[in-house]
């Protein structure tokens, strides 16, 4: 039996200068633009029939504030579809508090890296499918990678970055991967710093280096900008799934039209 492709927008939650939840949406990590709200939009986004949601509190990490667990709650409300939250998730009671918030999965990128063994914490008593492990790597040109890619005609190898990019790590997002599978990750969310924003398309061999070197389900995020993109990351890399926020956001493409278009290509989808 053939799995489904899943079609899956997110949502990029800070607090605006009233201290109210809002939307934003930037390119490259930066320079953010207001989008909505995002109670409002996660209520949109359940009856547009998409299969999945993400919230992601993005400065969480960085400004070191605790996921906005109330928002959270209302953004559950309004959706019956698997919704994964993210940002700043640091330990086993962030990802209960999380869950109990009414999150399905917990996303979890800058916390785990600091302590590895939170994984295996958080599968062993939540279980392994509302594990998460978000990656933001960014390419790096130079010898001190461990997995290699061909981009344009060089050798690269992708680093993990943590507080939204802002900072790098040393670590190979390919081996991370790798370790985050074997430490009981039940998902892999693959996000790219050099196409976050872009709409030229996903970071291809970003994302097919990832899946072929886990088993784990992988999630494809960033630059998408059309439905023939999320066609190319899932048949040029194999990705399980694929996550837009502009596209979607912008009215450029529904989830409607995106699942259509797929399925006009042979690429299995729940429509």
């Amino acid at each position: 039996m053939t799995l489904t492709k899943r079609i899956i927008p997110c949502i990029d939650v800070d607090v605006d200068e009233n201290g109210d939840a809002a939307v934003y949406t930037g390119v490259n990590f930066e320079d953010l633009e207001y989008t909505g709200d995002p109670v409002e939009m996660a209520k949109a986004y359940n009856e547009s029939g998409a299969d999945e949601f993400v919230f992601l509190d993005i400065t969480a990490s960085a400004d070191g504030r605790e996921t906005m667990l109330e928002t959270v709650s209302s953004v559950a409300d309004e959706v019956f579809i698997p919704l994964t939250v993210g940002g700043g998730i640091r330990t086993r009671d962030d990802i209960k508090e999380t869950l109990r918030a009414g999150a399905d999965k917990v996303s979890i990128n800058s916390g785990a890296i600091a302590e590895p063994d939170l994984i295996g914490e958080g599968a062993a008593a939540f279980g392994s499918q509302c594990i998460v492990i978000s990656l933001d790597a960014r390419r790096r040109f130079d010898e001190e990678g461990e997995h290699y890619a061909e981009v344009d005609g060089e050798s690269c190898w992708f680093e993990c970055t943590v507080k939204g990019g802002r900072e790098g790590t040393g670590l190979d997002a390919v081996e991370w991967a790798m370790e985050a599978e074997d430490r009981g990750a039940g998902e892999i969310f693959v996000n790219s710093i050099d196409a976050d924003g872009t709409k030229d398309g996903y970071d291809i061999p970003l994302m097919k280096a990832v899946c072929d070197a886990v088993s784990t389900p992988v999630i494809a995020s960033s630059g998408c900008g059309s439905p023939a993109d999320m066609e190319e990351v899932f048949v040029e890399a194999g990705a399980d799934a694929g996550l837009a926020a502009s596209i979607f956001h912008f009215g450029e493409y529904s989830i409607e039209e995106t699942k259509e278009y797929l399925d006009s290509k042979g690429i299995p989808v729940r429509l």
